[in-house]
């Protein structure tokens, strides 16, 4: 673990907010890494590797969200987890499957 975790500020972009698709997706990005990592949301602190504490922050578009992540992979995480959000929870398929209709 590092000496302090780190933090990066996300807004929620996409109009449905953090509904279980998009919950799911970041999840298992998260789990791809090593570190801890939590999201905070004004007084509430929850495990983003959690679908069901993710759910309970109840972010809505432009809900402000800080994630915080401390361990050997933190940084990759964050700069991960943070473009998924910024890109509107999308995924390469989706991407993909846009272009194909």
């Amino acid at each position: 673990m590092s000496n302090s975790p780190i933090q990066r500020v996300v807004v929620i972009p996409n109009e449905q907010g953090l509904h279980a698709r998009p919950a799911d997706r970041f999840v298992r990005l998260a789990q791809k890494f090593e570190s801890k990592i939590e999201i905070l949301r004004g007084s509430d602190r929850v495990q983003a590797k959690s679908i069901m504490d993710l759910l309970t922050l109840g972010a809505t578009k432009g809900t402000q969200l800080t994630l915080e992540a401390d361990g050997s992979d933190a940084e990759q995480a964050l700069e991960a987890l943070a473009q998924l959000v910024e890109h509107g929870f999308q995924d390469e398929d989706d991407e993909e499957n846009k272009v194909a209709s």
